[in-house]
């Protein structure tokens, strides 16, 4: 079960002004399953995404990496086109013609060029992609389209989660309201520079093209790159940031203005729900883990200690038994490879207990308080390097038989 988190209530995700959204089943790998979702766009939307950064990546990736570079001038995305099921990776040239497929067949029903769509898959690698089948169900798709479908799409692109992730909420931007809903998808092959994962984030601001590609950076930077659950990198990972320019405020043209803040702020709220919400909904993750390293000289430092925590099987199976063995932490800092490190200057905090202070145990430090801690289902960790004023902050999990299970029977 997710990890402090439950199932979303659609009205609890609101309408974004020109986005609609169609949910269908067209039998890509399991009949009897929603797995293919149409995202409407209308036009004059601006657009901007953020992608795997694994080099063996899937056709659908390619291809929308494409589209929103060579966007024809004076056109807008008018759609997203999303399986779940197939990943379309490692299938060749003829992945990349199944893709292009459905990007036509869609463009043809929608009056649009087929430049104007972008394709996502996910699901099993290797395997090719059943276009016919995702070309039989785009009219159903179409024909569901509402603007209140955002928990259904976030159940159609599920593949081992076992909860869809979707949030919403509302924002002040000069004075006028706009909306911001988005929905996620992933659970395992998660780890930092995007992972197992689609992410589709919109609102209705007003905002100038040319800044949703810095602000798609940003937002992905700040949430999905944040966490991990295995330190797997994906082939298909995907982050869209979508606005719709439907509400009644000044085009924003520059994310440093007081509205391109009070925009980030509140749209990076939602992300980091989204992303942490796949940390919680890891497979067979038992434990929410917050990894905090302090004292660094600057932020990237600070993750990689973090992340060599937050990687390391020996912890997570720790955090798994509840077992306060803490001295596997002090290893995993200790070979994060900053070559300078001082292990004097180490302090190691679990939650509010002290476990290890100028680089040794803390003389104060109880295993029992270790022990309490531990048998929480959310925890953080908090590592003080002693050597600056950064810090930065990655969300983890702990590592369970169930995730053993779950990746061995994956393609069962």
């Amino acid at each position: 079960m997710p990890v402090n988190l439950l199932p979303p209530l659609p009205e609890s995700v609101l309408p974004v002004a020109g986005v609609r959204i169609g949910v269908t089943e067209a039998n890509i790998r399991k009949v009897g399953r929603k797995d293919l979702s149409v995202f409407l766009l209308d036009e004059g939307a601006s657009v901007g995404g953020v992608f795997t950064s694994n080099r063996f990546c899937a056709a659908p990736v390619q291809i929308c990496r494409d589209h929103l570079q060579n966007l024809p001038s004076g056109k807008s995305i008018r759609a997203l086109l999303i399986n779940t099921g197939n990943a379309n990776a490692g299938t060749g040239a003829d992945g990349f013609a199944r893709a292009r497929s459905t990007c036509y067949a869609l463009a043809a029903k929608l009056g649009v060029e087929p430049a104007q769509i972008l394709p996502f898959s996910t699901g099993v690698i290797m395997e090719p992609l059943p276009s016919e089948r995702i070309e039989a169900g785009l009219d159903a798709a179409i024909a569901n389209a509402n603007a209140d479908h955002w928990v259904h799409a976030a159940e159609g692109i599920m593949t081992t989660d076992t909860i869809p992730k979707a949030f919403g909420t509302e924002a002040m931007i000069a004075g006028c309201p706009v909306q911001i809903s988005g929905i996620s998808k992933g659970a395992g092959m998660i780890r930092p520079n995007m992972a197992t994962m689609l992410g589709f984030l919109a609102t209705d601001a007003c905002v100038s093209q040319a800044l949703m590609q810095p602000l798609a950076t940003y937002l992905a930077e700040n949430s999905f790159n944040r966490i991990t659950v295995d330190g797997d990198t994906s082939t298909n990972d995907s982050f869209i940031v979508i606005a719709t320019n439907k509400a009644q405020h000044a085009t924003i043209e520059s994310l440093d203005s007081p509205e391109g803040i009070a925009l980030k702020t509140a749209m990076l709220e939602v992300a980091r729900k989204l992303a942490q919400a796949i940390v919680r909904d890891g497979e067979g993750a038992t434990k929410f883990i917050a990894i905090r390293v302090d004292g660094g000289r600057d932020a990237a430092e600070c993750r990689q200690v973090a992340y060599a925590i937050a990687h390391s099987p020996l912890v997570k199976t720790a955090f798994y038994a509840s077992d306060p063995n803490l001295g596997r932490i002090l290893a995993a800092v200790g070979y994060a490879g900053i070559a300078d490190l001082d292990q004097t200057h180490i302090e190691l905090f679990l939650d509010d207990v002290h476990v290890a202070t100028k680089g040794g145990r803390n003389p104060t430090y109880e295993e029992a308080d270790g022990q309490r801690v531990m048998q929480q289902s959310e925890i953080t960790v908090r590592v003080d390097l002693g050597r600056g004023a950064a810090s930065d902050t990655v969300w983890t999990c702990d590592f369970s038989h169930e995730y053993v299970t779950i990746n061995a029977d994956y393609r069962s």
